[in-house]
């Protein structure tokens, strides 16, 4: 073969059957990301979600339900199946990508490997071997009236039961002793928190001071005449609730904070009807039964000589016959006669927002509210607000109601002093608990306020 001759056979190649291969790899190349989607990326999207549905459904059948947990499971199996098939079967690419194709390909893996981790991280946080998350998920919804299903959508009846049994509050079983309450005490300061609470300005009224409690802030008011503490409902109690501000505003009162436990049907934030017994200025208002609610607490009230009772299972008439002027039915009772309750783990009540009120010796009544905002922490739970009302002196205390409800009002000239605006008559000096403004749309049936009206 002459030299011509063999320009002429590497031309054609070139021009021929180049062109041939590169067509053929081009088809090859496009079946082979078909078949990838198919064997790979689809698997890689579902197999994470129906893991996580197929183990939930091991757990408890109130979120994923037959026969849909049944179906997950064979969906997991097929696309587990699809997935090794596609290990072996794909052939790797060697085809150029451009620039912005392969910007594309680090987002979309990127995303995927967020989505993945994601689900079998939160599969993980429910039933991984560190119990953190699954007691402080199942004892907060459960102290919760409306939100129990939280916990209920992925653990059945024993694991619930279970946490509930390793975080629980015993409670003190006595009578609240008034005697040990002595208006006239001698002021000392014994340690640095008795001198916070004691060391004010002589017209004052009252004194707040601000805490720290697991990374939130918190705000502790101490009311130097207990008379000025009383109990305010909704105007259309049984029909909807009120916001603090306004029951602030309608008593012109000079503080305010949520008070006792109340029914919220569908969480609509209607707040109208008040759980247990509701006392305002020696009226009853309710006398609902209490105790289908919890077990804990009872009758939070305060009596005509200014003294804070604490009422195991009591009726409206036992109140009035106790001289109880204002009242709400919430709790646990945390310290009563200066004895604190036996709290195991984090009482059962979970991490959340918290409302509280307790009275010291010398008469001063404590009211505390700490934030609590899920993004950041977890909030307080009933160990913290006993040690603070026993830090600060308090000889009986008890849990209020918190949550969503958590809120602490002042009128604008004093709210600014702890925020940075306020452009209403009354706001609200702590954070709302999701972030947002819910404590602004938050009716609620009573709260507690402190005026001299």
């Amino acid at each position: 073969m002459n030299n011509n001759e063999k320009i002429e056979v590497l031309k054609f190649y070139d021009f021929n059957d180049k062109n041939k291969i590169d067509n053929n790899n081009n088809n090859e190349d496009n079946k082979n990301s078909k078949i990838k989607i198919w064997l790979r990326t689809i698997p890689l999207i579902m197999i994470p979600i129906l893991f996580l549905l197929t183990v939930i459904s091991l757990h408890t059948k109130r979120l994923v339900k037959v026969p849909f947990n049944y179906i997950s499971c064979v969906l997991l199996s097929i696309f587990i199946y699809l997935f090794i098939i596609g290990l072996f079967k794909i052939k790797k690419s060697k085809k150029n990508t451009t620039k912005k194709k392969k910007v594309f390909k680090v987002i979309k893996n990127i995303i995927l490997t967020i989505y993945i981790l994601g689900c079998f991280g939160f599969t993980f946080l429910l039933y991984g071997p560190y119990d953190n998350f699954r007691t402080w998920l199942i004892s907060t919804a459960m102290s919760t009236m409306n939100h129990q299903y939280l916990c209920k959508w992925f653990y059945n009846d024993d694991e619930i039961l279970k946490v509930i049994k390793g975080n629980y509050i015993l409670e003190v079983n006595e009578e609240t002793n008034t005697d040990l309450i002595d208006m006239e005490e001698e002021i000392t300061y014994d340690n640095e928190y008795e001198e916070q609470i004691l060391k004010h300005d002589k017209n004052a009224k009252y004194k707040i001071i601000e805490l720290e409690v697991n990374g939130q802030k918190g705000y502790l008011a101490a009311i130097y005449d207990p008379s000025m503490v009383k109990v305010s409902v909704a105007k259309s109690l049984g029909v909807k609730g009120q916001l603090v501000t306004k029951m602030a505003e309608d008593n012109k009162a000079m503080l305010a904070v949520n008070g006792g436990g109340f029914y919220d049907p569908g969480n609509n934030s209607t707040g109208g009807m008040p759980t247990g017994v509701t006392i305002s200025n020696g009226k009853v208002i309710t006398d609902n039964n209490y105790s289908s609610y919890t077990q804990s607490g009872g009758i939070i009230g305060i009596t005509n000589d200014n003294k804070l009772v604490l009422i195991k299972g009591a009726t409206a008439q036992k109140a009035l016959n106790m001289n109880v002027r204002d009242g709400v039915s919430w709790g646990p009772f945390l310290i009563v006669n200066g004895k604190k309750s036996f709290i195991k783990g984090n009482g059962g009540w979970g991490y959340a927002a918290r409302t509280a009120i307790g009275q010291r010796s010398d008469g001063i009544i404590l009211l505390l509210v700490i934030n609590s905002n899920s993004s950041r922490t977890k909030g307080a739970d009933m160990v913290n607000l006993t040690d603070i009302m026993d830090k600060y002196g308090a000889i009986n205390a008890a849990n209020l109601d918190g949550g969503t409800s958590t809120v602490m009002v002042l009128p604008q000239k004093e709210a600014l002093k702890y925020k940075d605006t306020c452009t209403s008559t009354y706001c609200y000096i702590n954070d709302p608990v999701d972030g947002a403004l819910r404590h602004r749309t938050r009716a609620i049936a009573t709260s507690i306020i402190v005026t001299d009206k």
